[in-house]
């Protein structure tokens, strides 16, 4: 019951904000229907006075808690007097939508599951309705043409003070109305492909080439060893693998353009997969370099990765990991983007290789009870573990168990059950940061948060950095 009082105090201060939005108002009315269904439930949770409540119950009630701080968050960013500024330091408005509609509807189901009410059906009908995805896409398409209107009529208002905006503005306008063309495309044309004659990047596999593809800057992946399998089994499998890929279109993971065949009839057909090109390199290489990162930014390179995460493993009716999750599986683009990769097509890149050995997933990442037990399961809480070692690195910018060899990891992390600790110098790391990356690191699975709860916490820490 700890959370009652506070959940329903953030759905107050939601409606305030609600009523002073100044863009994107349709969109941000779906997240406060649904928050509305929420306070409901919640209510009838209140109702029962000195009641106990379930520890299942307290613990939807703590997610739902972080999930509406997270919303609030959003909200008051369109609410703000200052909205132009932090749309345009934001190009990714829709996903923040889409992604804080999901947790609501996950917290709604989790709440309500816990509770058993007998309500809970009639409440069940109600969020259904203010729930309805294509609703929200209606609602978000909509916003989208009375944005780009505020948006012009705003620069148009400020033309001679504000003339480093505008060029902000149009950009971001020319994003919104530009088709993704390159998106549609499955099999790529040799000739729809330009590329430079040396790689930027080699692989005991593969080379690394940076190209463009209809304007688009992009990565061509060409495969150095011979095939196993013919031109035809490779395009089948391709186009089976491109349809489950496509549902990953986020800011946060790397889009995938196509594959594209050299020599197909000839005796040692190449096969090249065309990726979105990151300017800036793997996460690793950013850290390792001198570049100065401000614990803001940091923090919104963490939120960056928890968002692309959250996204794999959220998007589509079956759950999706990761199965190698890195510093170097993530690349970092323009204003220091932080994006997932490392995963698309992975099973389309093995049937590209004559040997099927799997490069084998770095012991530093590994959870204790992988470690432990080499045939245990992997699972989303394995992930999360290894993610917590990303985070820490993205604080610390040091390479986890530096210089130790396995065994001396398997002591620390199974035996002893630590953690690499904080250096001196970060001291002044924000707590909430801190806190985020040892929950992950929790010996015990269970106690390790979802991406979900990274994302909603990371929202609201970016928030507060921002403002200071």
């Amino acid at each position: 019951m700890d959370y009652v009082e506070p959940i329903l105090t953030i759905v107050s201060e939601i409606y305030t904000l609600i009523q002073n939005v100044k863009a994107n108002k349709k969109s941000c009315r779906r997240v406060f229907g649904r928050v509305q269904s929420l306070e409901q439930l919640v209510k009838s949770i209140q109702q029962r006075g000195t009641v106990q409540v379930s520890d299942d119950v307290e613990k939807a009630l703590k997610e739902l808690n972080g999930v509406l701080k997270s919303a609030q968050t959003i909200i008051d960013k369109y609410a703000s007097s200052n909205w132009v500024k932090l749309i345009l330091k934001s190009s990714s408005h829709k996903e923040e939508f889409i992604i804080v509609n999901e947790r609501l509807n996950e917290t709604f189901q989790l709440l309500s599951g816990a509770l058993q009410l007998e309500q809970g059906n009639a409440l069940y009908m109600v969020y259904v309705e203010v729930s309805k995805k294509k609703d929200d896409e209606d609602a978000g398409t909509e916003d989208d043409a009375e944005l780009k209107d505020l948006l012009l009529e705003n620069m148009r208002e400020q033309q001679e003070k504000l003339d480093a905006i505008k060029s902000d503005v149009e950009k971001l306008i020319e994003i919104m109305n530009t088709p993704r063309k390159a998106e549609d495309n499955q099999m790529i044309r040799q000739s729809d492909l330009q590329y430079e004659r040396k790689p930027f990047m080699k692989t005991a596999t593969s080379e690394v080439y940076k190209g463009k593809y209809h304007g688009f800057e992009v990565a061509i992946k060409r495969y150095t060893e011979p095939v196993n399998k013919s031109p035809r089994e490779i395009r089948a499998f391709f186009e089976r693998e491109v349809k489950t890929m496509k549902q990953f279109q986020s800011p946060n993971i790397l889009r995938m353009y196509g594959i594209s065949v050299r020599d197909e009839d000839g005796p040692n057909p190449q096969f090249l997969v065309v990726t979105e090109y990151c300017e800036l390199g793997s996460l690793r290489q950013v850290l390792d370099s001198n570049v100065e990162l401000s614990w803001a930014k940091k923090a919104q390179m963490c939120l960056d990765a928890a968002l692309g995460l959250y996204q794999l493993h959220h998007t589509g009716e079956k759950s999706r990991i990761h199965g190698c999750i890195t510093s170097s599986k993530f690349l970092v683009a323009e204003n220091y983007r932080v994006k997932l990769g490392g995963f698309e097509l992975a099973k389309t890149e093995t049937s590209l290789k004559r040997s099927k050995t799997v490069e084998s997933r770095s012991s530093c990442y590994e959870s204790p009870q992988k470690l432990n037990d080499i045939n245990y399961e992997y699972s989303d809480k394995c992930e999360i573990y290894s993610f917590g070692i990303v985070l820490w690195e993205i604080v610390t910018r040091k390479i986890p168990f530096q210089f130790c060899s396995i065994e001396q990891i398997e002591q620390k992390v199974c035996k002893e059950r630590s953690c690499e600790p904080f250096p001196d110098d970060c001291v002044d790391c924000p707590e909430a940061l801190r806190r985020l990356i040892d929950d992950c690191r929790e010996y015990d699975g269970f106690h390790r948060p979802t991406a979900g709860v990274l994302v909603d916490e990371l929202q609201v820490l970016v928030a507060q950095l921002k403002k200071q």
